[in-house]
């Protein structure tokens, strides 16, 4: 018999450094990105956040807004495994799945109270500008953190990270941007140096593919070469 359907309101949204899909971290906590949980009107009373101060690190569950009209397939192909290995939905994060929906663990950053807006910070986000938020629950160590918890598939650790530098005319250009970002050469040298790029590019040491990534309101131009990548140049994200 089929279950009756089920729908949710977004608590609130969150604001983050990532504009688009491409170069956001494949999980939580690989970069230090700062994100800002702004929650909807009818629910922003402080006592919602009484005892969070308790807490390090929260479980956030959100909608993958961006993929969800495209639906979702029993197996998926996963990038980490060559790009056309598949594994069934249910083995994977996939964002394409039969209810689109997303966790993640992230770093307590504090909440604040202005007028009448009520924010959670949050860090080692790994979640698109403007995601709508469902639920936000504490990381509770003793249960969550399962010692004897197995995963022969995925590599112990993240893939080598490369080095990452800058022509010197970025360097110029980055000046003003870190007046307006401080974390923005941080958070983008985080960022390329998992390199994103499709699993099957990430074996080219030399790449002449020129690719882009969108950080806040600017748009980093790159490519690898002698085994790094090299910021080429940066100018305004346009949508």
């Amino acid at each position: 018999m089929r279950q009756a359907s089920v729908s949710f309101d977004p608590i609130g949204t969150i604001t983050t450094p990532y504009r688009q899909k491409f170069a956001i971290p494949r999980q939580p906590n690989l970069v230090d990105a700062r994100g800002q949980i702004t929650l909807r009107e009818d629910i922003h009373a402080p006592a919602v956040f009484k005892g969070l101060d308790n807490f390090s690190h929260l479980w956030l569950l959100f909608v993958f807004h961006q993929t969800q009209a495209r639906g979702w397939k029993p197996a998926v192909k996963m990038p980490r495994l060559g790009g056309n290995a598949t594994l069934g939905v249910f083995a994977s994060r996939s964002t394409h799945r039969p209810n689109p929906v997303g966790m993640s663990v992230v770093r307590n950053l504090g909440w604040k109270q202005s007028g009448g807006t009520l924010t959670l910070n949050v860090g080692g986000v790994d979640l698109l500008c403007d995601t709508p938020i469902l639920d936000i629950k504490p990381y509770i160590p003793y249960a969550d953190a399962q010692s004897e918890a197995t995963d022969t598939l995925t590599p112990a650790h993240p893939s080598h990270q490369r080095d990452v530098s800058f022509c010197d005319a970025v360097w110029l250009q980055l000046k003003d941007v870190q007046a307006r970002y401080p974390d923005f050469i941080a958070l983008l040298t985080g960022v390329l140096a998992q390199d994103p790029r499709p699993a099957y590019r990430q074996k080219l040491d030399d790449d002449e593919r020129l690719y882009h990534v969108a950080l806040y309101d600017i748009d980093v131009h790159w490519q690898v070469s002698s085994k790094k990548v090299c910021v080429q140049s940066i100018s305004p994200f346009k949508e």
